[in-house]
């Protein structure tokens, strides 16, 4: 009798694991509650369940689960939320201890959160422990680490290989220095992170072959290095129904002709510095090089309208894409002695930047389709890590 083949992807967004599964050519199939997530994910062609996954019972699926993915929500660990995550990190560990023991204590300690969010972060260790499925891959922001290294030695404790730690996005391709928490866990291999497939600073050709490729820039995602290509322009307009393109001709012109100078930056939101200046977190630690202005020819992408942000040059990276109630504030930004002149940012450059294809259909309001690109998982970043793990199904397929 073969293994059996279903995938199941918890929180399963508008189909960052799904995308990142279907390029090395397997499917899933996803639970998920957002109306307009569902809609993107049913319009890219994901099968979707359209459930509350702390709601949905794992008896149905006994037998037939040969993987498992979740991305919990994040909002509130996350630096973009209010962190409440962090109040209820002692709830989420005790939830994860009654639920190896298999006790149920979910509806007594979702009361006692902060925020009841806060305890969907154990839905992944239940569907695991009743499913028992060859491999499972997790996903959150690198607050939830010490949760997943919890879930790690429960895992261990069952006959799972687990692999745990923090990823940057940039190191498998990503043009963004987004940092996750992933845990990669199998019952019939050893478990370890994917092998970066790029570098910040890649260093020489080896005797044994090229080293790694070079991070990949804002401007080659964008595709913004030839002159003959112009800047993608919103179809749909900004407003909830639609409408024409929301910004002048002017603007846009503007935009692609500072493109074409190589006058790039990406500017997104942080607070306020005492001495004013605008500065951006490297992914390793390290301040980057705080970048100034020349006036009339920079332009910056603001997460919001505060005055100070993390500023990026079209020639690296962005930093990590964060879409939440400001998201009509994200825009490109000319700064210049006549005052900022602003051209929002597109659904189609902010989709291209997180690594999905090209014309991605994102369904809802702009702001829903900015939310949903902000939380899902980069598709590049999903298919480096689910390779391995899903190694025997694709030998079987082949």
């Amino acid at each position: 009798m073969s293994a059996p083949a279903l995938v199941l992807d918890l929180f399963a967004g508008p189909g960052g694991w799904s995308e990142g599964l279907r390029s090395l050519g397997l499917r899933d199939v996803g639970i998920e509650i957002d109306p307009a997530a569902c809609a993107t994910r049913t319009a890219a062609g994901h099968t979707t369940i359209r459930a509350d996954v702390a709601a949905y019972p794992t008896a149905p699926l006994d037998g037939k689960v040969s993987g498992l993915i979740a991305s919990p929500p994040c909002q509130t660990f996350s630096a973009a939320g209010l962190r409440a995550g962090n109040d209820d990190m002692d709830l989420c560990h005790q939830g994860l201890d009654d639920i190896a023991r298999g006790s149920d204590t979910r509806p007594a300690l979702r009361a006692a959160c902060a925020d009841p969010r806060s305890l969907l972060v154990v839905e992944p260790l239940r569907y695991a422990l009743d499913l028992r499925p060859g491999w499972i891959a997790l996903e959150e922001v690198p607050a939830v680490a010490p949760l997943f290294a919890h879930v790690a030695g429960i895992l261990r404790g069952i006959g799972y290989s687990v692999w745990t730690g923090v990823l940057n996005a940039a190191d498998y391709g990503v043009p963004q220095t987004r940092r996750r928490a992933l845990l990669l866990a199998s019952r019939t291999r050893t478990a370890a992170p994917p092998e970066p497939t790029h570098a910040k600073d890649p260093g020489p050709d080896t005797l044994f072959g090229p080293t790694l490729a070079p991070w990949v820039t804002m401007a080659d995602a964008l595709g913004w290095g030839a002159t003959d290509r112009p800047v993608p322009t919103v179809t749909a307009g900004g407003g909830k129904s639609g409408g024409p393109e929301p910004f002048p001709s002017s603007a846009r012109k503007a935009l692609m002709d500072a493109q074409r100078r190589g006058s790039w930056v990406l500017h997104t939101n942080r607070d306020q510095r005492p001495d004013g200046n605008r500065q951006t977190a490297d992914p390793h630690g390290a301040p980057a090089p705080t970048f100034t202005a020349k006036a009339g020819s920079q332009w910056v992408l603001r997460h919001s309208n505060r005055r100070n942000a993390t500023v990026r040059r079209a020639d690296e990276p962005a930093a990590t894409l964060l879409f939440a109630k400001a998201s009509n504030d994200v825009s490109w930004e000319k700064e210049g002695s006549a005052g900022p002149e602003s051209v929002r940012i597109t659904v189609p450059e902010a989709a291209a930047l997180q690594t999905f294809p090209v014309g991605y259909p994102f369904q809802g309001t702009k702001t829903r389709q900015f939310e949903q690109i902000g939380n899902a998982v980069p598709p590049l970043l999903a298919s480096a890590a689910l390779r391995a793990l899903v190694s025997n199904a694709l030998e079987a397929a082949a």
